[in-house]
């Protein structure tokens, strides 16, 4: 088998289909965690604060000299993007608890019995090697 169709075989299992298309909703959710936080959460709670914008805040480590910018560590943008990662997690751990429920709920359900698919003549047959079995040997 060449490595192309192993690769093909591996890519086209249901898992890895499966992990890709996670992968790309993760990225746009963590896309919207962002915005949201960076334009609905941060605003309000630097108003709070005392009219603080966390995007501005930071600590200068250089000031800038000419056209050399100045360096910076931009603490505020941490904060954010701590929050964001907070938020995630915690939707992340709510769609596996949920998850893990609905697991639980499946495996609760009773399995019906199942039915006898031996025949009459089986069951007899069984039933006689059974007492053949247990006659001693002369």
């Amino acid at each position: 088998m060449s490595i192309a169709q192993e690769f093909k075989a591996f890519a086209m299992r249901g898992n890895v289909i499966d992990m890709a298309v996670g992968i790309i909703i993760g990225a746009a959710f963590g896309k919207v965690v962002s915005s949201f936080v960076a334009n609905v959460v941060m605003p309000p709670l630097g108003l709070m604060i005392g009219g603080v914008d966390f995007a501005d805040l930071a600590i200068v480590l250089k000031e800038a000299e000419g056209e050399i910018a100045a360096v910076t560590l931009g603490y505020g943008l941490f904060i954010q993007s701590i929050v964001d990662f907070l938020i995630i997690a915690v939707a992340i751990f709510v769609a596996i608890k949920v998850m893990n429920s609905l697991k639980r709920k499946e495996e609760a359900k009773p399995t019906p019995p199942e039915p006898e698919t031996q025949s009459k003549q089986e069951i007899l047959l069984t039933e006689i090697r059974d007492l053949l079995q247990q006659k001693p040997n002369p």
